[in-house]
């Protein structure tokens, strides 16, 4: 192979790269993309608790006291007609599915005489010195599944403050003495731990007197 024929190849290969070469120049000119001064937004990601899934704060259960201070009987009425498929609410009424609700306020639980109660709802009442409270009530309307583990009662649960209000608020007239109602402002009823003395009144604080009777 003669120079003449070297020197022709040397040219190619040198012709080639300096196409390829400015191509490439033109090309990151052409398709360039800088990054931007400040960045539209950021994404972090919370990281997950133990157990997975970062928890929401629970919502704060309104005291019973304060809902029934607002509660409409009439309202209440006509929800309980969707309970009389299995509850009775007359003075000596049958029992159904249920016992008759006549007098429930502050009734011993699972006591009602000719009622056949499971074996969760007995557990619950501990030989009837659990009763069905204000506080009770409004805890196993909103789910008694939840409330009282093991009871028969198929019954989802009210999950609206005002429906379970109105609700307890009927109920406390199905009586010939209807019980007083509880002050608003109080806080839901606090059981004292087991073997926990009462709290005892500040030093000069006057005796608290007892709540006048609901009209």
């Amino acid at each position: 192979m003669d120079s003449t024929e070297v020197n022709k190849l040397l040219a190619g290969f040198l012709g080639t790269c300096f196409v390829i070469f400015s191509v490439g120049i033109v090309s990151n000119a052409l398709f360039a993309s800088p990054a931007p001064e400040k960045p539209g937004f950021a994404i972090e990601a919370q990281e997950p608790t133990e157990g997975g899934g970062a928890a929401a704060p629970a919502a704060e259960a309104k005291p019973i006291a304060d809902l029934l201070a607002k509660a409409n009987v009439e309202a209440g009425a006509a929800i309980f007609k969707k309970c009389q498929a299995c509850h009775s609410g007359e003075k000596g009424g049958p029992n159904k599915v249920g016992p008759d609700l006549w007098d429930v306020v502050d009734r011993p639980v699972a006591e009602h005489e000719g009622f056949a109660y499971s074996a969760g709802m007995k557990d619950f009442s501990k030989g009837g010195q659990e009763k069905w409270t204000y506080d009770n009530l409004n805890h196993f309307i909103t789910s008694p599944k939840k409330f009282v583990k093991g009871t028969a009662m198929g019954f989802a649960g009210l999950p609206k403050d005002e429906d379970r209000a109105n609700v307890i608020a009927y109920l406390r007239t199905l009586s010939d003495s209807p019980k007083p109602l509880p002050q608003p402002g109080a806080s839901a009823e606090a059981k004292p731990a087991e073997g926990a003395a009462p709290a005892k009144p500040a030093e000069g604080a006057a005796p608290a007197k007892p709540a006048a009777p609901a009209q």
